[in-house]
């Protein structure tokens, strides 16, 4: 296996440590935009096999030249969403297999944003399937913590734990505290943005996917390992369009425990219009609102020493039993920042997100995964992948409810 890992940020440079102590591939590319961060991801690994790359993620000719000249089998993107189909095409006019952990952005109803979907995340993805299939070629879309381990939680609890799934509800929640700043996200802020402002959707076996506003909804969902009960809201995300593909629940929700703070910032960045992406013109140059806004805060990748707490993702399943009784459970993923940081040198959230695509790079390899086509999680065998999780020294759980 020859892999291209598209992105040297965070979650790039968490998971080439990862995969640095794993003999499962031959070549390892490290690729960014910004050749030395390239090489500092490629050289924190100590491994021959690791090499760094410039590459323009916006071009699929680029990804695409870039996987000849390495003869990459598998891209791995580790970019911002935006660059999801750039990256994705890429891939395929190269003719390799392909990874990500965000799939291609949704479009909003033009009149009825607030309980009709639009373009929904994945539909481009999902409408190139049949040239993927035809040239018998991988597409595993969604395979970070959430979507993807989250997702695997789901297709567990359908098969090994549950006769009939009422409701599936991903909840994502954490005691992290950054010292030193007074706002200061663990994950990428031009991703926050995007997901937590536009419509989230919901899915019901009834009615289909819909719409309802930004952080409808709130809930106090008590996480375990001393996290405690955190106020989660409803937020667009990935599972939700993803689950009911492979999965039969009467109902899917995802809601994340973002804090009343972090909420009342991102409204007032959609007051000023400083979420958006369309570039406006400032003293002669063209800049976009929200890059200024990510540029201005701090990377989160270079926040781990200043980071205490735990991270908490896990996938919430209500039902009947195999008994036949009714049954609660919480099945989840924990993550200590002082361990991810002893152990990897990458915080926790980064670190969580990126050891998922990583594990399911080594079962594609060994031949425990294989399909062709435009898929998500779900469509695996669950159990290789949580026995493999749990190899690489960071076990799931599961908690009664």
């Amino acid at each position: 296996m020859r892999i291209l890992a598209v992105g040297a940020g965070g979650v790039g440079s968490a998971a080439a440590v990862i995969a640095a102590r794993r003999p499962f591939f031959d070549l390892f590319v490290v690729a960014d935009y910004d050749l030395g961060r390239a090489q500092r991801a490629a050289a924190a690994t100590g491994d021959a096999r690791f090499v760094a790359a410039k590459i323009d993620a916006s071009s699929r000719d680029a990804v695409a030249e870039l996987c000849r000249e390495h003869g990459i089998t598998h891209v791995f993107n580790a970019v911002d969403p935006r660059f999801v189909m750039p990256v994705f095409e890429g891939a395929f006019q190269a003719g390799a297999h392909y990874l990500d952990m965000a799939m291609s952005l949704s479009r909003p109803h033009p009149t009825d944003p607030y309980r009709q979907t639009g373009v929904k995340l994945g539909d481009e993805q999902f409408a190139a399937e049949p040239a993927w299939l035809q040239e018998e070629r991988l597409a595993l879309v969604g395979i970070g913590v959430e979507p993807g381990l989250s997702d695997i939680f789901a297709r567990y609890a359908a098969e090994h734990l549950f006769d009939r799934i009422d409701e599936i509800g991903v909840r994502d929640g954490a005691n992290l505290v950054v010292e030193g700043y007074e706002f200061a996200p663990s994950f990428s802020v031009w991703t926050t943005i995007e997901e937590c402002l536009n419509p989230p959707v919901v899915y019901e076996k009834e009615r289909g996917w819909y719409t309802t506003e930004p952080f409808a909804e709130p809930e106090v969902f008590d996480f375990p390992g001393g996290i405690g009960p955190v106020e989660c809201v409803h937020v667009e995300h990935e599972e939700v369009l993803l689950i009911p593909r492979w999965v039969d629940a009467g109902k899917v929700t995802f809601k994340y425990g973002l804090g009343g703070e972090f909420i009342d910032v991102l409204k007032t960045l959609r007051k000023l219009g400083l979420d958006k992406t369309d570039p406006v013109r400032v003293k002669g140059v063209e800049v976009s609102p929200r890059d200024v806004v990510a540029a201005v805060l701090p990377d989160p990748a270079t926040l781990g020493d200043r980071m205490s707490g735990k991270t908490c993702a896990g996938t919430w399943v209500k039902g009947t039993g195999k008994d036949g009784g009714p049954r609660e459970v919480y099945l989840y993923h924990l993550v200590d920042n002082e361990w991810s940081m002893r152990e990897y040198g990458a915080q926790a959230v980064v670190w969580q997100t990126a050891v998922n695509p990583i594990v399911a790079l080594e079962l594609l390899a060994t031949g425990a995964w294989t399909g062709a086509g435009v898929l998500g999680p779900e469509a695996f065998d669950p159990v290789p992948f949580l026995d493999l999780l749990t190899a690489y020294g960071s076990p799931w759980d599961l908690q009664e409810r």
